[in-house]
């Protein structure tokens, strides 16, 4: 059982810095959760704090049924994999993957077969007799997950184990890591500034900015249903479309007017938005949610706007278009065959059924 709870975690440095600021989170047995956010959000201080490796200014952390405030980290039955890998060079592949298990005055033979059983799940068995500088990095980067499952804990920590990594060998190893998941059925807690990992590998999503946590849920539920306007911004590649207007009402039914152009909502979100009239708030539209006119069969004057293509940017299966509103550019992501000319205007289709609005005060989300 490998449940762990956080509650109220707070971690503050000399001079009154607070980093990490009442994290509450609970880890369900053999769940994958990601910490998620840009440098500095305090993710990584907090995983140091389950491991073990910071001191905890406040609040508790409890592994299964114990709480584990005052057990130093060899004693808590987790396993960290770090950023550098942190290998010794001195050491071949084998006694690096060893290392912890002959520390604890393990049998010869269990050790052996732990290693080559984490060797063979790995795909290193023939890199067991060589040194960490004759491996690549992304064959360090499995060694590092080795030491890591001989050990066999409860709880596997990883601190961006793939940062270092080019982004061919990211996508690879994000797969090794879905199939050791499969394969371990124990409790990840992974900590990234990725969010394609983010979404791509956790069972649910804890998004971080400046120590707190700005919501926590499964990945699509942060993708479709932001919390706030930092969540709908950091989760997605490209980034969400921001645009301010005013929330205006024509004939019992309400626009959003950026200045240039107006957007008629669907009537579901009026009872919604009916307290924002006259009201500025920030509209929040993702690139594949706008299409270009050429190539929707349905639409109306009243989700359609009028935009100048500045860029045209292919990328094989898919195109970006950086669109300029005379007010706000955004991005259009369209199919590989729309390639419109540069600095021609182009008539665009929002989906008004998948836009958000944000408070311009709060940043909450509104709809």
């Amino acid at each position: 059982m490998a449940l762990i709870t956080l509650k109220g975690i707070n971690k503050t440095y000399k001079g009154d810095v607070k980093v990490v600021k009442d994290v509450n989170l609970e880890i369900k047995d053999k769940e994958f959760l990601v910490l998620v956010g840009p440098s500095g959000c305090g993710k990584s201080t907090t995983l140091r704090m389950v491991a073990g490796l910071e001191d905890i200014s406040e609040g508790t952390v409890q592994i299964g049924n114990r709480i584990v405030n005052d057990v130093p980290a060899k004693d808590r039955d987790i396993a960290m994999v770090f950023q550098n890998y942190a290998l010794y060079p001195h050491m071949t592949v084998f006694e690096n993957m060893s290392f912890g298990l002959r520390l604890k005055k393990y049998p010869k033979e269990e050790i052996t077969r732990r290693v080559h059983e984490a060797a063979e799940i790995l795909n290193i068995k023939k890199l067991l007799d060589r040194h960490p500088r004759q491996l690549s990095g992304g064959e360090r980067q499995r060694v590092a997950v080795g030491r890591a499952i001989v050990r066999k804990p409860k709880v596997f920590l990883f601190d961006e184990p793939l940062s270092n990594l080019d982004a061919k060998m990211r996508v690879q190893m994000r797969t090794e890591i879905h199939k050791l998941r499969t394969r371990l059925q124990t409790t990840f807690i992974y900590v990234t500034h990725d969010q394609t990992e983010a979404l791509t590998l956790g069972d649910r999503v804890a998004v971080m900015k400046d120590g707190i946590v700005q919501q926590c849920a499964d990945p699509m539920t942060i993708y479709d249903f932001p919390a706030n306007k930092f969540v709908a911004g950091f989760i997605g590649s490209p980034p969400i479309n921001f645009m301010v207007g005013k929330i205006i009402k024509i004939k019992g039914r309400f626009y959003f007017d950026e200045g240039n152009f107006q957007l008629k909502l669907v009537e579901e979100m009026s009872k919604v938005i009916a307290s924002y009239e006259d009201k500025v708030v920030t509209l929040g539209a993702r690139a594949e949610d706008i299409y270009d006119k050429l190539f929707v069969s349905e639409s109306s004057p009243d989700n359609t706007i009028s935009a100048v293509c500045e860029v045209v940017e292919p990328l094989g299966s898919e195109v970006y278009l950086y669109l300029n509103t005379g007010k706000h550019i955004f991005i259009a992501r369209v199919g590989a065959h729309n390639r419109p000319e540069i600095n021609c205007e182009m008539s665009l289709v929002f989906d008004m059924n998948k836009v958000h609005f944000f408070d311009q005060e709060t940043e909450k989300t509104i709809i």
